[in-house]
């Protein structure tokens, strides 16, 4: 099997899709398509079968770094279980915001990432202000279902990001990653080694000093994933380093 950018992935629909340097694509809407390796155990908050500590830990990552996840879940990518993501972030050199889409696949000691995303354009806002005026500003608003009632901080969680208004706003940054997620998932196609790979058991305990007292949880440890430049991937077609990457031949 053939990998795609030195990942574990081997296959993916890329209709639509010009690739610009391996790994990343993009197409005429604007979307940009990325696919990852990390040979790092995985950052995750909880494990996958630990869904309210996932999706809290990852919603209080999100809002430190100014934004806000719109919503996760557990589902499988060929097979392999996985995080799904939707978070939306503040443009740093303009107005607006930019929305990502992935699958998080993590396995015990490493992890692959499929993400799309796309950010608004000249005009921002319009789909907020849009569903604001026919909803009425006191029921826009609403407390983050991953928070218990309130919210995290960094951008807000409101009922614009919902994907029953999607059909309203076709061409939206927001229906256009997370549809096209969607359509591009049942066609990923991953190695067998790969997918062989224990599954991610959760993070690590803290450690602590012998004798001293445990410290209080800080919460969970925000995620970084997706993120911008993922570390280089062995790949099957040069003789890992060990303990880097997921291929390996005879045991070693």
């Amino acid at each position: 099997m053939t990998s795609i950018a030195q990942t574990p992935i081997t296959g993916l629909d890329l209709t639509g899709f010009t690739e610009r340097e391996p790994g990343l694509w993009t197409d005429a809407a604007g979307l940009v398509l990325s696919v990852h390796f990390f040979p790092l155990v995985p950052d995750l908050p909880a494990p996958l079968h630990e869904l309210d500590r996932l999706r809290f830990g990852s919603a209080q990552g999100a809002a430190s770094h100014g934004g806000g996840l719109i919503e996760a879940g557990v589902g499988t990518v060929d097979g392999v279980p996985a995080l799904h993501q939707l978070i939306k972030m503040p443009l740093q050199s303009r107005t607006g915001q930019a929305f990502i889409a992935s699958w998080t696949l993590p396995k015990d000691r490493c992890s692959t990432v499929v993400k799309v995303q796309a950010a608004e354009g000249a005009t921002t806002g319009l789909r907020e202000a849009t569903v604001m005026a026919q909803v009425e500003p006191a029921h826009y608003f609403q407390p983050h279902p991953y928070a218990g009632g309130g919210q995290f901080g960094g951008l807000p969680y409101h009922v614009a990001d919902l994907e029953q208004w999607d059909p309203r706003f076709p061409d939206h940054p927001l229906t256009l990653v997370r549809a096209a997620l969607r359509r591009i998932t049942p066609t990923v196609t991953l190695h067998d080694q790969f997918k062989a790979l224990p599954p991610f058991p959760g993070p690590a305990p803290a450690r602590t000093q012998p004798g001293a007292p445990a410290s209080p949880s800080a919460g969970p440890t925000p995620p970084t994933h997706p993120a911008p430049a993922p570390p280089p991937y062995p790949g099957p077609a040069a003789a890992p380093a060990p303990r880097r990457g997921w291929f390996r031949r005879n045991g070693v």
